[in-house]
């Protein structure tokens, strides 16, 4: 069984496909909180975390976490937003941590459905988990958009860095690529991304911290300029410079 938060259709507003219409269906669960990106104001406590909270803290969120324990429940999802369209739309796995249900019958069944039908897929992953690509091939049609946690996240190192699971994602996945979230600290560490990435050669995308307009703004440019000096790939969020907060966006 697998936890639903939410489903929509919006445009990618990060990494390599940003500005592709997509269908997004967003899990709950994580093993990670990354108390360092953040902190929200939730029935009048202050919570510390990433931005998509209502993914990750089931308590607090508990009734639009909506329990799923078919995949053809998963697909009906996915055909009904293809309905209206007379084109194949992006389909993007996040969370939370999607990669929690690898091995589940209805979150795999959803991903070898997608690839069988030709669908371009992401999976958005903290790339600390990793399917057994012999056992679980359909997992070789999807793309892994590697968010890999720096030290900004909060998150301890040995917690947040898992070499193996990176290793099978960027050489089993289908064009995976890294992401990285950074501050005006981050910018200023370098190294920490160079030890994550060397000897990979997928590509890597910087985009600023920020769940708001404003917060976006103060890290862009220093994220632009770290992404000159280093040959990094620089990528916005541009569902944010639209919709600000929004959520489903």
């Amino acid at each position: 069984m697998v936890y639903l938060v939410e489903d929509f259709f919006s445009i990618q507003g990060e990494g390599r496909h940003v500005g592709v219409p997509s269908v997004f269906l967003r899990f709950g669960g994580c093993n990670l909180r990354c108390p360092g990106f953040g902190s929200y104001e939730i029935d009048e406590e202050i919570v510390a975390g990433c931005d998509t909270l209502r993914a990750v803290d089931k308590k607090r969120f508990r009734k639009i976490w909506q329990p799923v324990e078919r995949a053809t429940d998963l697909i009906a999802i996915v055909e009904r937003y293809l309905e209206p369209l007379d084109y194949r739309p992006h389909v993007v796995l996040t969370g939370g941590e999607p990669m929690l249900y690898h091995d589940d019958p209805a979150f795999y069944g959803l991903v070898g459905w997608l690839v069988r039908e030709g669908f371009e897929v992401t999976i958005e992953t903290n790339a600390t988990i990793a399917p057994d690509f012999d056992r679980y091939r359909w997992y070789e049609g999807v793309t892994f958009a590697m968010a890999v946690k720096l030290s900004n996240s909060g998150e301890p190192m040995g917690k947040r860095v898992k070499m193996a699971a990176i290793m099978a994602l960027a050489t089993r996945g289908k064009d995976s690529f890294f992401k990285f979230t950074l501050d005006p600290f981050a910018t200023t560490n370098a190294g920490e991304i160079r030890e994550i990435v060397e000897g990979f050669a997928n590509e890597i995308y910087c985009m600023p911290l920020g769940d708001d307009v404003a917060q976006l703004q103060k890290n862009a440019l220093l994220v632009a300029e770290f992404c000159l000096e280093h040959g990094y790939r620089y990528s916005d969020r541009l569902h944010v410079r639209l919709w600000n907060r929004e959520e489903k966006r």
